[in-house]
């Protein structure tokens, strides 16, 4: 913080200058969950009279003593009770500065504030560390600004991994992230999901499917569960299967990776034309509506599937929030700008 000082006859007004931390597009400032971040970018407001002023020290000297020799020449005023009564004056005008500047603080904050939380969705990657989020960091890392998921030839995986977000397991929920994947690439985003004892950093659960082929990239497949539930293209309603309390029931009604006790309510398209919508080894956005029992897939602004899930025997309605890299060959995916609105 910088002093300034100005002259206006024989009298010193003291202030200070301020300056309030605003946020970049991604407000990465601070979210709802505890997590904190640092901006990539910081705005500042500066003092209305934007102006830094060099103190002239030998100037400000005589400046004082010329007011001391005409108070004493007018008034009888000693010097010793001219300094005192000067130091009083600066330190009224300073606790008034003082005062003045605390009062004026949260209208400040609050717009700031206003400006982060925008449309209510909140960073919860900050685009610089893993704070916030447990994987394994074999196969996890922040490049340029982007969380990697990378399988190399060395590090070929048995099962498929995830880095999970430890900020909560959000019910409904709106997400937004850009992600970009390889040609050989097959990875998705899990939702409502539970981890696995016996299998490290697993998700079971909701995903929304990406690949870098783009033959599965906005369906909804339920990772070691209930598998496809709806292919791209697709408005389905899901059900439960008979017998739910026969062992091994979940399984066999699975068929060809899909559930089957689903019903095609509407089409949203041709996969085909679909897939045309989605940019091959490039950026593209995947936004998710989660409400209730109502799952939808959004692609480019395009809703790819839409699930309706009346299955109260297998369905969640809750749980963890991660992404996921898939066994197979060698690939990399990247993911940016993960923002999470609570609905």
């Amino acid at each position: 913080m910088t002093i300034w000082e100005e002259w206006i006859g024989p009298q010193r007004l003291f202030g200070s200058d301020e300056r309030v931390l605003g946020t970049d597009r991604r407000g990465i400032f601070h979210n709802d969950f505890g997590e904190t971040g640092e901006p990539e970018t910081i705005s500042a407001l500066w003092h209305p009279t934007n102006e830094k002023r060099d103190i002239d020290l030998q100037g400000n000297t005589d400046c004082t003593l010329f007011t001391t020799k005409y108070m004493n020449r007018r008034t009888g005023i000693t010097k010793k009770t001219c300094w005192g009564l000067m130091i009083i004056v600066c330190f009224c005008v300073g606790f008034l500065a003082c005062k003045e500047k605390k009062e004026q603080r949260p209208v400040e904050e609050s717009a700031a504030a206003s400006v982060e939380e925008g449309d209510g969705f909140v960073q919860i990657f900050d685009g610089k560390t893993l704070e916030g989020w447990k994987g394994d960091p074999t196969y996890w890392r922040v490049e340029n600004g982007n969380l990697v998921g990378e399988v190399t030839p060395t590090t070929l995986l048995k099962n498929n991994t995830f880095i999970v977000w430890q900020g909560g397991q959000p019910d409904d929920f709106e997400l937004k992230l850009e992600f970009r994947i390889e040609e050989a690439g097959n990875s998705g985003i899990n939702y409502r999901s539970d981890s696995l004892d016996t299998i490290p950093h697993a998700l079971r659960g909701y995903q929304a499917d990406i690949d870098g082929k783009i033959r599965y990239t906005g369906q909804n497949y339920e990772e070691k569960k209930r598998t496809t539930l709806a292919y791209r293209g697709e408005k389905v309603v899901i059900s439960a299967q008979e017998n739910p309390d026969t062992p091994g029931s979940l399984r066999a009604n699975v068929d060809k990776n899909c559930w089957q006790s689903r019903a095609i309510m509407a089409s949203l398209g041709s996969s085909d034309s679909l897939k045309a919508k989605i940019k091959f080894e490039d950026w593209n956005e995947c936004h998710l509506v989660v409400k209730e029992n109502r799952l939808k897939h959004y692609v480019n602004g395009i809703l790819m599937s839409d699930v309706i899930d009346n299955d109260t025997i297998n369905r969640k309605l809750s749980g963890l929030l991660g992404v996921q890299v898939h066994v197979g060959p060698p690939m990399k995916v990247e993911y940016r700008n993960i923002r999470l609105k609570q609905l």
